[in-house]
């Protein structure tokens, strides 16, 4: 009905009493030519200021007063970057895209999608919905979400400050899908959640979280470049808090009060990016979730190696060449390329390098001495064992723990000037084609705009995610002539090849991958991933 706005508008603006936990806040949505409302910059939980700086989400404060919601929120604060007009401290709010014909009994499957930024900036802001509702035929309800990074999202100190509030910040968004997602046509009891990058690596930390507790947040997951990154636990990572403290002057009695204190353009200037005990240079991701024993318990190889997180249907998945726009292009010796990886990892043992190094030749070693040479070799260690590999052992832990609908997939797609530049098929480029060129923020590549070489591929994913957040399954209602997906087995490992222009099939993953991905697997508790 064209009424949405309202008609949807009426049980979300009921006043709902202060001690429940549910938005108290009214929202009147925008329905837009394309047959879709949207509402943007909800707020799904209180602005994190003053005495709530540094801790858990707390529920929006009540407001009676209607308020359009055709303006996004501000964007997290991103570590070490001055605040500008699109940021903001005050950041929690939400995005809902939903069918205008949407009542509030129809029940439609809900995807919830959280962005990545490696903990430390919010990297895709503000996607919009209207690609992947339109691949739906308008039969899904799409949510999108900011929340805390860098110290204001995991800054812990062990006795005042509780820890990973960034990962409490998204447990209350999907708090907030289960209470409120009805009232906009979606289905609380069908929700997947996706993520790329550090947001794949939340959704792999949600289904791990709380020992595997299932705790009705959500019912299928897709998520593309699962990062596994060094995890200390809050008493290890107590020198990142030490340092903030020290650098902000604020290492009196009551460290935590002038901490809350402090301006914003001032915790932006001080707090840099430190190296880990022992390591030389700053990781490129310092702040990130944390062992509290809570939310937390273990490290992701223990959890899901024993079976410790919830049983759902998922998806797993990476580009081809993961590691580009990560390690340093001037990289030119094996001792820069080993001293690199100990900075993101640095409990990795000199016979641990050498292990890496006879399994990871450097292609390029003819071309030494030269700028550079090294470049290539630390780019594919760096995307296998942070990125490749922990999504490939997640889909191989799902099938060891009876789930049988377990997916993996390559993106391979290349767009030409990707390729000119270098960069080869680049972390989580299928984001674009996932929600659609003209709705990300960032600059797409050309390829995948309608007439590019590569929008057939676009069509494809887009086929494939929407079919898996309808029926748990990506290979149902999949696009025109698209290969039969099919589902792991821990014999042979296969996936999905998504290719160049649209194509795609199933890839029987190579042994040396396997032999390289079982040994990263085997010392990855010793590097605390």
């Amino acid at each position: 009905m064209k009424l949405l706005a309202f008609a949807a508008l009426l049980p979300l603006a009921a006043c709902v009493e202060p001690l429940v936990n549910v938005t108290a806040n009214q929202y009147v949505g925008q329905p837009l030519s394309n047959g879709v409302t949207q509402w943007l910059g909800m707020r799904y939980a209180a602005p994190p200021l003053g005495k709530l700086r540094f801790a858990p989400p707390q529920d929006p404060l009540f407001n009676p007063e209607p308020k359009q919601a055709n303006k996004n929120g501000k964007i997290c604060l991103k570590t070490g970057v001055k605040p500008v007009n699109r940021t903001s401290e005050d950041c929690l709010f939400l995005d809902v895209y939903a069918p205008t014909e949407a009542t509030t009994e129809s029940k439609l499957p809900v995807f919830v999608f959280i962005q990545g930024g490696g903990f430390n900036a919010n990297s895709n802001p503000n996607l919009k919905g209207n690609g992947l509702l339109a691949a739906s035929n308008n039969s899904i309800v799409f949510v999108t979400f900011n929340y805390r990074v860098g110290a204001y999202g995991f800054l812990a100190d062990g006795q005042n400050i509780t820890a990973n509030n960034g990962l409490r910040d998204q447990r209350k968004a999907l708090e907030w899908v289960q209470r409120h997602i009805a009232k906009f046509g979606g289905d609380p009891g069908h929700v997947t959640i996706g993520g790329a990058s550090a947001g794949a690596a939340s959704v792999s930390l949600h289904l791990m979280a709380r020992g595997g507790k299932d705790e009705g947040l959500f019912h299928a997951a897709a998520a593309g470049s699962v990062s596994f990154g060094t995890v200390l636990t809050v008493g290890e990572s107590y020198y990142q808090y030490d340092n903030l403290v020290k650098r902000l002057n604020c290492t009196g009695n009551d460290p935590l009060t002038c901490l809350r204190s402090i301006s914003v353009s001032e915790i932006q200037e001080k707090d840099v990016n430190v190296p880990y005990p022992g390591a030389s240079r700053p990781p490129l991701f310092m702040w990130s979730p944390v062992i509290d024993n809570d939310l937390i318990t273990e490290l992701p190889y223990e959890a899901f190696r024993d079976g410790r997180f919830i049983k759902v249907p998922v998806i797993f998945g990476d580009d081809t060449d993961g590691g580009t726009v990560f390690a340093p292009g001037n990289t030119s010796t094996k001792n820069e390329s080993n001293g690199w990886l100990r900075d993101q990892f640095p409990h990795l043992t000199n016979e641990q390098l050498a292990k890496l190094n006879g399994f990871y030749p450097n292609l390029d070693e003819k071309s030494c001495p030269r700028e550079g040479c090294w470049w290539r070799q630390l780019c594919r260690v760096y995307a296998e064992m942070r990125y490749m590999c922990p999504g490939l052992f997640l889909n191989d832990a799902f099938v060891r723990h009876n789930v049988n609908a377990s997916y993996a997939y390559r993106w391979n797609v290349e767009d030409p000037q990707q390729i000119a530049a270098g960069v080869g098929v680049p972390h989580t480029v299928e984001v674009n084609a996932l929600f659609g060129p003209d709705n990300v923020q960032d600059e797409a590549p050309e390829s995948y705009f309608p007439n590019g070489t590569n929008a057939k591929a676009v069509k494809v994913i887009q086929g494939c995610w929407t079919s898996f957040i309808k029926t748990f399954n990506p290979d149902g209602l999949r696009y025109g002539d698209s290969a039969h997906w099919e589902t792991w087995r821990s014999s042979p490992w296969s996936r999905l090849l998504f290719n160049t222009g649209g194509a795609t099939s199933m890839e029987r993953i190579d042994s040396g991958l396997r032999e390289r991905c079982e040994y990263l697997t085997s010392i990855g508790i010793a590097l605390h991933q």
